[in-house]
């Protein structure tokens, strides 16, 4: 079965799930196609009020939809608590502030003597295709905004999370959601090349590998079909100076081992300062120590699984090939199994050389790179020599300066002091092979939007 749910701890299949058949795809379109229609006709305001019940569902049923994150992918419980409590955050947000962003905006004193106003309107099926990293929180940052302004939304999701995305869908029919606004598909491959293909289809968002992105976005712009890519990254965790050592230590655990480093904004190249170098990797090396594998739902365990075997397999293998050109092991060991499942242990490396095989490559789980700098020039430069462009983050006392050093990194987004996180009210995105396009805020609204000029 391609649609499996598989408990990442201990390897034992939980359920399988038959593919969607190219009369139910069909069906579906023909649903979503209507409502597009119908919802020209009905108020913004209307459909917020759906959306708040919709959160309410999620929050008020928490932990279970919790369990089925931590049991379908591995994330830790409260990880996974954390995650429904954020796309809680996310459907309000857009429910509030969504019809708001989506009244029409006036243009006065145009060079010609007359008025103009801008509305904003829906444009058709978006198709959603979602990674299993946060099988909740991928999904809402697509369904809320497009629900608002009135495009129906297809899923298709991981093939290793499909009870998540099927307790999504059926969280929407609970709530009164109407018909055709959203439907989860179990598709293959050639059937997801029969929907971007399909005209009724106008929006397609991806959030994956750089290989999926480049395939679907390129059969996707053979349609003139409008796309946002996130594609994931090579993210900096930079550390002056004049840091507070015990907290970027701290904050760099946590950023690279939270949900056992399955994450595009995750620090995967540490960035650090000659004269704290030595400093900073002992005590990094000591919050690593307090990381614990374990069964993601019991409340002690502090680092989850990986999310599949085949996750495991590429990540061990990624590895061997950083050290087989001439990277060191600083901290774990890659022979060590945890345990029954697919857990792994964390590791640091050094020596990323630029004639590295891996060198520009994302290495999605526990293990960091890290790399000394002696001025804020070669730190930048390190930074910006990649082909991804996502996130970061910089740790210094001075925080107008980190400011100022930000403005040249090279991606999407960068913290200052803290560990990057995606906030509703702010857009989230990257630049360069990370993708491009915007989700979140009010930006991540209009990027489905029929944006039309009205002039008087």
């Amino acid at each position: 079965m391609a649609y499996t749910a598989t408990n990442p701890y201990n390897g034992e299949v939980i359920q399988e799930f038959t593919d969607t058949t190219d009369k139910e795809i069909e069906d579906l379109l023909d649903k979503a196609e209507s409502y597009y229609q119908k919802a020209k006709r009905v108020d913004f305001a209307k459909r917020a009020d759906l959306l708040n019940r919709l959160a309410g569902e999620f929050e008020a049923h928490l932990e279970d939809y919790a369990r089925l994150s931590s049991t379908n992918m591995g994330k830790l419980i409260g990880e996974s608590r954390t995650e429904v409590n954020k796309i809680v955050n996310y459907a309000r947000y857009f429910a509030t502030q969504g019809p708001a962003f989506l009244q029409p905006k006036n243009y006065d004193k145009l060079s010609v003597g007359s008025t103009a106003h801008v509305e904003f309107s829906s444009i058709g099926i978006v198709l959603a295709v979602e990674p299993w990293n946060f099988p909740f929180t991928q999904v809402m940052r697509v369904f809320a905004p497009n629900f608002i302004l009135g495009n129906p939304v297809i899923l298709k999701h991981a093939s290793i999370v499909p009870q998540a995305a099927q307790a999504f869908e059926k969280a929407c029919q609970k709530v009164g959601i109407p018909e055709g606004a959203f439907a989860n598909i179990f598709a293959t491959h050639d059937q997801i090349d029969k929907i971007i293909d399909d005209p009724r289809v106008q929006g397609f968002a991806l959030t994956g590998s750089e290989q999926a992105g480049s395939n679907l976005a390129a059969k996707a712009t053979k349609n003139l079909m409008k796309t946002t890519l996130e594609l994931g990254g090579t993210d900096i965790f930079a550390v002056l100076d004049d840091a507070d050592i015990d907290k970027a230590a701290k904050d760099a655990a946590q950023a690279r081992l939270a949900n056992a480093g399955q994450v595009c904004t995750a620090a995967k190249r540490y960035l650090v300062s000659d004269k704290i170098y030595d400093e900073f990797l002992d005590k990094v090396k000591k919050e690593f120590d307090t990381y614990q594998a374990g069964n993601p739902l019991n409340e002690e365990t502090t680092l989850a699984p990986l999310s599949s075997q085949s996750a495991k397999e590429k990540l061990q293998e990624q590895v061997e090939k950083v050290v087989a050109g001439g990277s060191k092991i600083l901290y774990g060991n890659l022979n060590v199994d945890e345990g029954p499942g697919f857990q792994f242990s964390p590791i640091i490396l050094t020596g990323m050389e630029r004639n590295n095989p891996m060198y520009d490559e994302e290495l999605f789980g526990p293990v960091a790179q890290i790399y000394r700098f002696s001025s804020e020039d070669e730190m930048i430069n390190l930074a910006n020599d990649s082909r991804h462009g996502l996130g970061g983050a910089i740790y210094t006392a001075d925080v107008k300066h980190g400011n100022q050093l930000a403005t040249k990194i090279e991606t999407g987004q960068v913290a200052i002091n803290q560990v990057l996180d995606e906030q509703a009210e702010v857009p989230f995105g990257g630049v360069k092979s990370s993708g491009y396009g915007r989700e979140l805020s009010d930006w991540g609204i209009y990027e489905f939007a029929n944006i039309k000029t009205v002039l008087n």
